[in-house]
């Protein structure tokens, strides 16, 4: 696999990678990570007309798909004799990349944005990690990683362009798609939610060949893909406030950027208040509690799913579950949307194909 970063080009390494890249990372990660259920829901898939097929990364190690990529790439360099990690990310790799550094006994150094939401700073000190805050900007992150590994002498695990990041997260995909087909089911399309690119990436390369879309979903107060694809690659957006704090990065990842670009069929914007009631909805008619990054691609399906053309069966990754108790608080002090609440039974089931 590339080294991209170390002398390699993004062009090199999109050249060098491709879905064999994860099929090894599920062969690597068998046993390591949860193969999380696939759920249904009837009432849900009733309100949008398709058939939605909801990988549940939120009950993942870590609350989320991100330990998938970092258990990869922490694994390659513990073996290389790295002497510790750094990071930067808005809360979830960092989780993640804390959690496979102490399987390791490694030292990681984790840098989060100023406004870095609560539960996830603890988490990832409950795993070991040691935080250093940094601004609410990309850049201003990437700084401190730069000093912290001149001065420490560790290695960097990039949440987008590490290509070992990028076929692990892959894995959630190919799960998806391995578990829908072994109920006789081909996606016509799968949603993502679009960060900083590498659940977007990893899709693509897990769907390549397989006749299903690949479709992203990104919050339109951070519109980081949508700009790159105006511009013809990546740029940095002003970031507005987005409730999806785990959609934050201002810009696309390079590596990323250069996978799906050529296979992404489309990228939607998500309104604010789209994403909330869609984390909501998740909540009450398929009974997983998800955070807005996660809520911001069922929000995305459920848009796609009344469109002409756009199939019967569409996958949504749900990404992650690490949401902020206040935010659920302040959702269950308020009644569900109408109609969308269960009016009693049981209308949620999980697939373990």
């Amino acid at each position: 696999m590339p080294e991209y970063g170390k002398g390699t080009s993004a062009g090199t390494a999109v050249a060098e990678l491709g879905r064999a890249d994860v099929d090894d990372a599920l062969v690597r990660l068998a046993g390591k990570v949860l193969r999380t259920p696939v759920v249904r829901s009837e009432q849900l898939d009733a309100a949008c007309g398709a058939r939605l097929w909801l990988k549940a990364e939120n009950l993942q190690h870590g609350g989320s798909f991100k330990v998938r990529g970092a258990l990869l790439a922490v694994e390659h360099l513990a073996a290389a004799g790295s002497r510790g990690v750094v990071a930067q990310s808005t809360g979830n790799h960092a989780i993640a990349v804390a959690l496979a550094a102490r399987a390791h006994a490694l030292p990681a150094l984790i840098v989060l944005p100023d406004d870095a939401p609560g539960t996830k700073v603890r988490r990832i000190r409950e795993a070991g990690g040691h935080v250093t805050f940094a601004g609410t900007a990309l850049a201003e992150r990437i700084a401190v990683v730069a000093e912290l590994r001149e001065r420490h002498g560790y290695d960097v695990v990039d949440p987008y362009n590490d290509p070992r990041v990028v076929a692990g997260q892959g894995t959630a995909t190919a799960e998806l798609l391995s578990q829908t087909a072994a109920q006789g089911v081909r996606l016509d399309s799968v949603v993502v939610p679009v960060g900083g690119g590498s659940a977007l990436a990893g899709s693509c390369l897990a769907a390549a060949g397989c006749g299903t879309r690949v479709m992203g979903a990104e919050p339109e107060n951070v519109p980081a893909f949508t700009a790159a694809q105006r511009a013809g690659g990546p740029v940095t957006v002003p970031a507005r406030h987005t409730v999806a704090d785990g959609l934050r990065p201002d810009r696309i990842g390079d590596l990323p950027y250069a996978l799906a670009r050529p296979d992404v069929t489309r990228v939607l914007t998500v309104g604010e208040s789209a994403i909330t009631d869609a984390l909501q909805t998740a909540l009450w008619l398929a009974r997983l509690l998800v955070e807005p990054a996660a809520a911001t691609a069922l929000a995305a399906a459920l848009v796609h799913a009344r469109e002409a053309g756009a199939g019967t069966d569409i996958g949504v990754l749900l990404t992650g579950g690490n949401v902020e108790p206040a935010l659920v608080a302040r959702l269950l002090a308020h009644a569900a949307p109408a109609g969308r609440r269960p009016a009693g039974g049981t209308d949620a089931g999980a697939l373990s194909a």
